[in-house]
């Protein structure tokens, strides 16, 4: 039994017009869930710039955080005390996120302790940075009897090494296996392929791990205000209370003062405008090396 040469032609037409359809549907709502985003997104660069620019001055980056209603006043004790611990927190997670995210990608494939390290690191990506902050509250905190900026680079390095390990780990499994291969085929040791060849060939992608990691507890509040607290007054004491910018701008944001306010705006500018280089940074180092 044939079939009927027009009505097989029918079919195909018909056929390729509901895929159109379906095409201009999907399309049209990925363009306007887009557009969505975008629309908040701009929205929230502008205000952030509009209220954000008006509270920049020299004394902003040279004078303490003023007292309520006072004529001047800035944030460079804030600005200071998170330099500090975003700094620490790196510097101290980074090396054992790297190191764990080696040991995934290289020996720990298939083996049990490979899969609970995993999932572990999955919880983290997602606990919530407050949980962390708790966490380091009862641990050090409630038993040192007084918050401190070491505290917060503790509960900072915790957000920090998650980030680190997933992205040391896929980096690293990206590179070929005939790297691997022809290094062990001139009997080149292990820890010398992965140091040499493997680590070499995915720095550029750790390095962007590192650096969106930096970004992300740059902003960070919750953890802080459970361990570091605030400061007033210039300290760089890691055994004290710290100053830091997200704690700063959630206090002053939330006062009825306007100069508070107004320097609750510029810190958000200022965050926004590192957090933004930072990003940019890392996706051009990236894209250099790959």
């Amino acid at each position: 039994m044939t079939v009927d040469a027009p009505s097989t032609d029918s079919s195909r037409l018909a056929k390729h017009r509901r895929r159109k359809m379906v095409n201009a549907v999907a399309l049209t709502l990925s363009m306007a869930a887009m557009a969505f985003g975008l629309f908040w997104l701009i929205w929230i660069l502008i205000e952030t710039v509009r209220l954000g620019i008006g509270g920049l001055a020299l004394a902003t980056f040279t004078e303490m955080t003023p007292p309520p209603q006072a004529e001047t006043g800035g944030l460079a004790n804030a600005i200071f005390g998170s330099l500090v611990m975003v700094t620490l927190a790196t510097l101290l997670g980074t090396p054992i996120g790297v190191l764990a995210g080696i040991y995934l990608a290289e020996y720990g494939q298939k083996g049990w302790l490979g899969n609970v390290t995993r999932f572990i690191n999955d919880i983290l990506l997602s606990a919530p940075s407050i949980v962390i902050g708790l966490f380091i509250y009862a641990v050090v905190v409630s038993r040192l009897k007084s918050f401190s900026a070491l505290a917060g680079v503790l509960a900072l390095a915790l957000i920090v090494i998650p980030v680190v390990i997933r992205t040391t780990e896929n980096m690293l499994s990206l590179i070929p296996n005939a790297l691997r291969e022809a290094a062990y085929a001139l009997g080149t040791p292990k820890w010398k392929v992965i140091s040499t060849i493997t680590l070499k060939a995915a720095r550029a992608g750790v390095m962007t791990g590192v650096l969106l990691a930096f970004a992300r507890i740059a902003g960070e509040t919750a953890p802080l205000l459970f361990t570091a607290l605030s400061n007033q007054f210039w300290s760089a004491d890691l055994t004290a209370p710290m100053a830091s910018l997200p704690v700063t701008i959630f206090k002053f944001a939330m006062s009825p003062y306007e100069n508070w306010q107004k320097l609750a705006w510029a810190g958000v500018f200022l965050i926004t405008l590192g957090v933004l280089a930072l990003n940019i940074l890392a996706r051009v180092l990236f894209r250099q090396k790959h």
